[in-house]
């Protein structure tokens, strides 16, 4: 079992004139203090106009400066905004990332969960999937051809040195944000690497995860190598006093889910249930009510926090959650730390007892089978 951080850059009322500026800051500082306390991973997501939310519209920079501060921890892309991007723009991103951070970076891509983020830039929401998948078929080609050219539905490209290449060779792993049974599937068929989050809950994330494993089994994939790694999001909030963490945790998680509803509500406020492209029919509930998936009869907080669901708790709580996890098939956790109203000394505190308690734990627990394997 790996850890991460999963960073929205979440940013709750009432602002003051440096919130933005401290909480960017702050998260830098978070990541550093986490790379000293054995965590390996940080991803950021890309949102754009989502207030409150996610702050994190131009992760490319701010993974730039978290390089800049880390040594060995890497950096994910958790996702890139496939149809809002020229997949040129994408490749050369990543390359330069990716050479300047010594070869640490991951690449998630996605397409968002409606139009209210898409159409700014120009982008019709029948569009996306497509746009995606066109996206996942250049990089690769991009990060290892000398001369590269293409011929697609969105995009054409005379023959190019796209410059630079990364330094990882062949290419940085891929990897595909996963929200419906469709897209669990179709990242095992592609050889990526699944990003899920936990917000339905343990079981059924349980049965998604299984549909990936099983597609990825007869992978065809679409870089250079076969991904096979499942990294899953939850809601994290560790203090030494078990009770004082639900509390706290409590109250972060149902300010998440209500955010996350109002967002979903905001992706698809005024448009015609008629009009929604199949890719996105999966959200249509009752002929004409638009739900997100993972929403659906949610288990409420304090069900989530008793039943496995988030990362909350103390260290003993919070190992049993993510053994739960890990016995689902997942690699990597990722907590989501940085949320609703959590203070930076209340996530760089979490951090810490997961640095002092939850990673030996697993550490140890990995000696402990590959001795076995040896005898």
């Amino acid at each position: 079992m790996r850890f991460g951080l999963f960073l929205e850059l979440q940013m709750p009322k009432p602002w003051t004139a440096t919130s933005e500026y401290d909480t960017l800051w702050q998260a830098v500082k978070q990541v550093s203090y986490a790379e000293e306390m054995g965590f390996e991973h940080v991803w950021l997501v890309e949102h754009h106009f989502l207030s409150e939310f996610a702050h994190s519209s131009a992760p490319e920079v701010t993974l730039a400066v978290m390089a800049q501060h880390t040594t060995s921890m890497r950096l994910g892309f958790g996702v890139v905004l496939a149809p809002v991007h020229h997949p040129l723009h994408v490749a050369a991103r990543v390359s330069t990332l990716d050479i300047l951070s010594n070869g640490r970076l991951d690449v998630g891509v996605g397409r968002t969960k409606g139009p209210y983020q898409l159409t700014p830039f120009g982008v019709k929401v029948d569009d996306t999937q497509d746009m995606m998948l066109e996206t996942l078929k250049c990089l690769p080609g991009m990060w290892t051809q000398e001369v590269f050219s293409h011929q697609g539905k969105y995009w054409n490209i005379p023959p190019r040195e796209v410059i630079p290449h990364p330094l990882q060779k062949p290419h940085p792993p891929l990897w595909m944000a996963c929200t419906q049974e469709d897209t669990f599937r179709l990242a095992g068929e592609l050889g990526l690497g699944c990003l899920v989050n936990t917000l339905g809950g343990p079981e059924k994330t349980r049965k998604l995860v299984n549909v990936y494993q099983e597609a990825i089994q007869q992978a065809k994939p679409v870089g250079k190598f076969v991904n096979q790694q499942v990294v899953a999001s939850t809601m994290g909030y560790c203090d030494e006093n078990d009770r004082v963490a639900r509390e706290k945790g409590a109250e972060m998680a149902a300010w998440y889910l209500n955010q996350s509803k109002q967002r979903f509500t905001l992706e698809w406020a005024g448009v015609d249930p008629n009009s929604v492209p199949e890719s996105y029919r999966f959200y249509m509930k009752g002929g004409s009510r638009m739900l997100d998936s993972q929403q659906v009869n949610p288990p409420s907080p304090q069900e989530l926090i008793s039943g496995g669901g988030y990362c909350i708790g103390n260290p003993d709580s919070c190992i049993k959650t993510i053994e739960e996890f890990e016995s689902m098939g997942v690699d990597e956790v990722m907590p989501i730390f940085q949320a609703g109203h959590a203070t930076h000394q209340e996530i760089m505190n979490s951090i810490r007892l997961f640095g002092k308690y939850v990673i030996p734990h697993f550490r140890a627990k990995d000696r402990r089978a590959v001795a076995a394997a040896d005898n």
